[in-house]
């Protein structure tokens, strides 16, 4: 069983981690460079909005499939 509240708050302390933790690696990797990028591109303003919405995504995906398949 997936769950989401742990998925959102691995993806809110590392971005890409709540999506890795639902067997979605490869868009936890992508996750993962596109914020890196965000917050160094843009000294961080942009950052904080991809972060939340990586954790975001982490935490509805795992809201919407549950079950491991």
């Amino acid at each position: 069983m997936r769950d989401p509240f742990i998925a959102g708050l691995l993806s809110l302390l590392v971005p890409g981690l709540g999506q890795i933790y639902n067997g979605r690696i490869i868009i936890g990797i992508i996750w993962l460079i596109v914020t890196g990028a965000s917050w160094i591109g843009t000294a961080g303003t942009l950052g904080w909005i991809v972060h939340l919405i990586s954790a975001y995504c982490a935490y509805s995906y795992a809201n919407g499939h549950r079950v491991r398949a």
